[in-house]
């Protein structure tokens, strides 16, 4: 009888084996309550499995640049928040380099505008502007078509996304919008706090940072998506002759220097920071806003203090206190989830 049961169990635990996994059935973009509406009007676009498949390929794919060289995924990588880890510049096409350093790609779907200088005022076109960049892919709309339009599986991958084999430039820029919609962290143990969930037991160390954060940093990092999505003089430089910033979009004086205030999630595994990429550590930062501010002409004026001296003026323990703040804003599954990983 002990051999018999001895037996049924292995037979119990073969079956249990050779059950085929349940796959979940595609959901599109998570949409977190504690953010507001998106500004990208999905259904104009509707992210589907074929097109998120479709995207995810084109993005990880190096036949966008002019040698097949570079791909999307070569400065945006998706464990450190699809932006390029220990890169202040990211090299591009014959090892060239560019002006600045290459954002995070995450929570697309809020933004109006976007490169550092916003230039780009869609989701749908953000890709026009490393494929024909001469120092990233250094190629063009139409030979990058001419090559997919060579391609059986990319024809099959078309015709499954949007229902014929034919290939064009708006359903190319729509793919990658559908795997960038899909590319949402909203999962840090910051978001489990603020909606009352597990997983959101913050430090103490960290709550003191977060309302420091509040009173010192908000204004321009605001909301949960931590970015007021404005163009600001952030007192990095005070020469601009070898990058205007938004000057260069918008062509007025009052412009020149400033930059996207970028979002602060998954600031921990995003270095190096700002638009040169050159701070290494949340450290630098921290003591570039509390005593390293240049002076200029368009300087913030939230960086100008009543008596006169530039800057945020914080402490040693208050830094270490918004820092522990600021990791709370990690969101491991995100930059674990193999849904978006090569």
């Amino acid at each position: 009888m002990k051999y018999l049961s001895f037996f049924l169990l292995l037979a119990l635990f073969a079956c249990r084996d050779t059950q085929p996994p349940v796959e979940e059935p595609f959901q599109g973009p998570e949409l977190p309550t504690n953010f507001p509406a998106p500004s990208y009007d999905l259904t104009l676009n509707p992210v589907t499995e074929a097109g998120f498949n479709l995207g995810k390929k084109i993005f990880y794919d190096r036949i966008l640049s002019r040698d097949s060289t570079i791909s999307c995924a070569d400065c945006h990588i998706s464990y450190s928040a699809f932006s390029h880890p220990d890169h202040p510049t990211s090299h591009g096409i014959d090892n060239l380099f560019g002006r600045r350093n290459a954002q995070a790609v995450q929570n697309m779907l809020w933004e109006k505008e976007f490169l550092w200088d916003g230039g780009v005022p869609n989701l749908d076109l953000v890709p026009l502007n490393a494929i024909q960049s001469p120092v990233e892919m250094d190629n063009t709309p139409a030979e990058v078509l001419h090559r997919l339009k060579q391609n059986a599986e990319y024809k099959a991958m078309f015709k499954a996304a949007f229902g014929t084999e034919e290939i064009t430039t708006a359903r190319f820029l729509q793919s990658l919008s559908q795997f960038m919609a899909m590319l949402v962290s909203a999962n840090s143990p910051y978001d489990h706090y603020v909606r009352g969930e597990s997983g959101g037991d913050l430090s103490a160390e960290a709550l003191e940072g977060m309302a420091l954060f509040k009173a010192k940093c908000a204004s321009c990092h605001t909301t949960d998506l931590f970015t007021d999505h404005s163009f600001r003089n952030n007192g990095l430089l005070d020469d601009f002759s070898f990058d205007k910033g938004r000057y260069e979009v918008s062509q007025l004086p009052e412009d020149i220097g400033k930059f996207r205030v970028p979002s602060l999630r998954n600031i921990e595994a995003t270095s190096p920071y700002m638009h040169h990429g050159n701070l290494k550590t949340l450290e630098e930062v921290l003591d570039h806003y509390a005593s390293g501010v240049k002076d200029s002409p368009t300087l913030d004026p939230l960086l100008r203090q009543p008596d006169g001296t530039l800057g945020i003026p914080l402490t040693a323990t208050e830094k270490a206190r918004i820092i522990s703040f600021l990791k709370t804003l990690t969101d491991e599954k995100f930059l674990r989830d193999a849904r978006f990983a090569e």
